[in-house]
């Protein structure tokens, strides 16, 4: 069921604004953690980043639930799951993007509890979920230009 149109060029436009982040990020996920913790500047920064990456991640997961499934749904958890459940993206990808709506909204709620230690592990164990995304996400754009 088609409600309307997906904006490509927009979905495509916050494609690079991740891949952007995920540069900003790359630098920090390959160093060590006491290289990392010796800066007091690296876990703002790695935050900031982070965050607006995520917050990219699930506008476009809203813009495509919205015009293709009349999803009116604004929770990131809930956009994460439908995105698997309708085959927008990978099950594997959903769980962990599912997982990462959670530290979103752990970054942006409680943001006095989240630790330069565990930002560490997020972008050491996880960065790799947004290139995913974004890989799936082409593809699904690619598939969708062809039926069009």
């Amino acid at each position: 069921m088609v409600i309307s149109s997906l904006n490509t060029t927009r979905i495509l436009d916050v494609i690079r604004f991740i891949e952007n982040c995920i540069t900003e990020l790359k630098p920090f996920s390959e160093m060590s953690e006491d290289m990392f913790l010796s800066e007091k500047k690296n876990p703002p920064y790695v935050e900031s980043y982070l965050r607006r990456g995520l917050e990219a991640v699930f506008d476009i997961g809203r813009h495509i639930l919205a015009k293709t499934s009349g999803f009116k749904e604004i929770e990131y958890k809930a956009i994460a799951k439908e995105l698997g459940t309708k085959g927008v993206i990978s099950q594997g990808l959903s769980d962990a993007l599912y997982k990462m709506a959670g530290y979103r909204n752990r970054m942006v709620h409680f943001y006095r509890e989240v630790t330069p230690h565990e930002l560490y592990q997020v972008i050491t164990r996880n960065l790799s979920d947004l290139e995913r995304f974004n890989k799936e996400i082409v593809a699904f754009v690619k598939k969708y230009e062809e039926k069009k």
